[in-house]
């Protein structure tokens, strides 16, 4: 039984991850490379494009993302400039990869624990915790802390993946209570968990500022949660059906 809820796992998050890469490539990837440019001093919000000073030579960077991450979100980091595009590329899908396999396994040990009492799990389910998952990991923490471009201004680091991972705990039990309470107490408790790392607030600092202009740092926000709720939901709906073939000996619904 083991064997089969890790390979089914393996499986919806290779496939998940692959799907995260293109989805990256296609609509998320430009805009990176374009925060680069400003951050670089390439290009210069608000100058003309004659006036904008070269790149610093052998200029270095790097930048986190965050579904998700992450981040993101999820998390992005990138050497000096000796990195081929082709590797850049490359560390970019087996990254992808690796972390929605780890979603992946996340969810099937939800599946388990759901199973034991007495809940089925089917490919629908599954795309309903893959939801579930997105709000969780993306968006209930992108509400606090957006996805950023590079050369982003933000807080201390060690506070806000203090205050991300208590955003995931709290939204994640909070929905699980809410979804599979059986009381008004329960789904107010629920309700109360999801609110609270919001009423908290997220560490920001007391100034915004950026190399980049904010509509770019907007169009790479959107698109990021936008890739991460169809990424989700695809690796919940892969999920769910590898949990059910396995339960059902193939049937999935």
């Amino acid at each position: 039984m083991f064997q089969k809820m890790m390979t089914g796992a393996l499986i919806a998050g290779i496939s998940a991850g692959l799907l995260a890469a293109v989805l990256h490539f296609a609509f998320i990837q430009n805009y990176i490379l374009l925060g680069e440019q400003y951050e670089t001093g390439e290009l210069v919000h608000f100058a003309a494009p004659e006036a904008a000073p070269a790149a610093p030579e052998g200029a270095d960077h790097s930048h986190a993302e965050a579904a998700s991450e992450a981040h993101d979100h999820g998390a992005h980091e990138h050497g000096d400039g000796d990195v081929s595009p082709f590797q850049r590329n490359a560390l970019t899908v087996g990254f992808t990869v690796l972390l929605y396999v780890a979603y992946g396994i996340m969810l099937t040990v939800g599946f388990a624990i759901a199973a034991q009492f007495g809940k089925r799990i089917t490919a629908t389910e599954g795309a309903l915790w893959g939801l579930a998952g997105f709000a969780a990991f993306q968006l209930a923490p992108g509400m606090g802390l957006a996805p950023e471009l590079p050369g982003s201004a933000a807080a201390d680091l060690a506070a806000r993946q203090v205050w991300w991972w208590s955003t995931v705990v709290a939204t994640g039990l909070g929905i699980a209570a809410m979804a599979y309470g059986r009381s008004v107490i329960t789904t107010l408790a629920g309700a109360a968990l999801i609110a609270a790392p919001h009423v908290v607030g997220a560490p920001l600092l007391d100034g915004f500022y950026g190399y980049a202009p904010t509509e770019v740092g907007a169009i790479f926000s959107s698109r990021v949660l936008g890739v991460g709720l169809a990424v989700w939901v695809a690796l919940g709906w892969l999920a769910g059906r590898q949990w059910a073939r396995g339960e059902g000996g193939g049937a999935a619904a």
